[in-house]
């Protein structure tokens, strides 16, 4: 890891830092994988059984998320104990869970014991999520970057454990300057409830060399009123976070678009629905539009079960992709 060195002022903003090198990224991807926040809901066998299922249907990443479970750290350490050649990525492991020491040594040691098999996804978060943790939600940015000072600290001149070969980061960002960062300070971006509109512009700001991984959700339902009302049910609970909202405004949502669970225009925009033809439409606008890698989050009208079927489903035509 390298650490840029940051303004004597202490501006929030990330052009302030200097640009560093950063060895290419050597995790194998592929171009689509799954995103799921499901995982904590099933015990750690199924959860074993489950990515061992992905790894032999030929998915090469499952992403993972933190907000009220399990440690996603562990979690990680599970699936990747659990499969052989899947990649698993933390989208995201909340910066305010762990000191930067712990989130470094966290990920040295799984890099180390698993290779590039580990992708460290990480991020502020949101303000009501950072309240439970009682950390106070002022200048994300800001609060971001001290954060990755002390993490690249540690991990240069304080850890003492084998370190790996190569280890990858890539940050949650969704504005320009949470973009920027990225670019300065990680191997990219991990983006979430986005349009693809989002992924062209987060490219532009990333530029070339940078991983640039945007989540899609997708209801494998081709009835318009059952696929709307579960696709509903995922983006009310995310219209009511601000960052979100505030980022569907700069593309071109309104108020009106924002009320309640959201339009039918940004609900299909969002979760698109339909059989495997759509999300592989949508999967390609967002790789048109500059993403390496896509990570499909499958909604299932079961709340805290897996949505196991509709993988096996849709892998033929997710891993066609590459």
């Amino acid at each position: 890891m390298t650490t840029a060195p940051t303004s004597a002022s202490g501006a929030d903003t990330a052009s302030a830092i200097v640009d560093t090198a950063r060895p290419p990224v050597r995790c194998d991807l592929g171009r689509v994988g799954i995103w799921s926040g499901q995982f904590d809901f099933s015990p750690a066998s199924v959860v074993r059984a489950a990515v061992a299922e992905l790894d032999e249907l030929g998915y090469r990443a499952v992403w993972t998320g933190e907000v009220k479970g399990r440690e996603v750290l562990v979690t990680a350490a599970l699936m990747l104990a659990a499969t052989s050649r899947l990649t698993v990525a933390t989208g995201i492991a909340q910066i305010f869970a762990r000191h930067p020491q712990t989130m470094a040594a966290g990920q040295l040691t799984l890099a180390e014991a698993f290779g590039d098999r580990f992708l460290l996804g990480l991020g502020v978060s949101h303000a009501s999520l950072m309240e439970i943790r009682g950390v106070a939600y002022t200048k994300p940015l800001t609060q971001l970057r001290a954060y990755l000072d002390e993490m690249d600290r540690a991990a240069r001149e304080q850890y003492r454990a084998v370190p790996p070969a190569s280890s990858t980061r890539v940050l949650a960002a969704l504005g320009p300057k949470m973009l920027e960062l990225a670019r300065v300070r990680a191997d990219g971006a991990h983006t979430y409830f986005v349009p693809p509109e989002h992924t062209a512009s987060a490219r532009k700001i990333l530029g070339p060399g940078k991983l640039l991984v945007p989540e899609q959700a997708f209801v494998l339902d081709t009835n318009p009123e059952s696929a709307r009302e579960l696709a509903r049910r995922h983006t009310g609970s995310y219209l009511r976070l601000p960052n979100y909202t505030n980022n569907l405004r700069r593309f071109g949502f309104t108020d009106d678009d924002l009320v309640g669970a959201g339009s039918d225009r940004l609900v299909d925009t969002i979760v698109p629905w339909g059989d495997p033809d759509v999300l592989l439409g949508r999967i390609s606008e967002h790789l048109d539009a500059g993403a390496d890698h896509v990570c499909v989050q499958v909604l299932d009208a079961d709340r805290r079960g897996l949505p196991r079927r509709q993988w096996r489903e849709l892998a033929p035509a997710l891993l066609s992709l590459g």
